[in-house]
This record gives C-alpha cells, structure tokens and sequence, in this order.
C-alpha cells in the first residue's frame, strides 16, 4: 500500500477515487507510566514512556486504516492525515485517515 500526505503520486497516476478510509485507536496512560513521567517532569527531558505509547498508536491506526483501504481494493492512500483528541481524563484518540484511491505506473 502506497501512502503520501500530498495530492498524488509522484510515480503513479491516480486512476480512480474510492472513498475516505481511517483508523483509530484510543490509548489510556498508565498508572505506572504516569509515575515515571511525573518524575521525569521534575528533572526535564522527553517522556519516553508517552513517545513510545504514542508511536505505538500512530502505527495501529495506520495498520487499520490501511485495512479500510484494502478491503475497497485500494492501491493507495492520498492526503493522510493524523488527528488527536481527548476522550477522557486519562485517554485519547488518535486517528488516522486519508482518501483510498487505485493507482497506474507512469
């Protein structure tokens, strides 16, 4: 699968439009990594707990989103996009979307 945050394809012409796709995921902290970033708020730096729990997140809305596209017979994803929200307290969404379209070599 073919993904770009652009218009198009550099190498491929865009044949036919399907329809959006996206995927989701909703991530709850937890308790024990909130210890550990509330002591690394104290000293400074990243809060590699929350960056890996967020990476992780990215890659499955991606991993469903791709899913979405594949089941319309999709070649590509053009104009992709992220976007988070809170749910909850402790949770947020991270989604996932773009338009599913079929692709040509140039």
């Amino acid at each position: 699968m073919h993904l770009t945050t652009q218009d198009e394809f550099a190498d491929y012409e865009i044949t036919e439009t399907l329809d959006l796709v996206r995927g989701n995921t909703i991530r709850a902290r937890h308790v024990g990594k909130d210890i550990m970033a509330g002591l690394r708020n104290l000293v400074g730096g990243e809060v590699r707990e929350y960056t890996k729990m967020m990476a992780e997140a990215r890659e499955q809305a991606i991993d469903r989103m791709i899913e979405e596209a594949e089941e319309l017979g999709a070649d590509g994803i053009v104009c992709m996009r992220f976007v988070t929200s809170p749910v909850m307290q402790s949770a947020a969404e991270l989604l996932a979307y773009g338009t599913a379209v079929k692709l040509k070599s140039k």
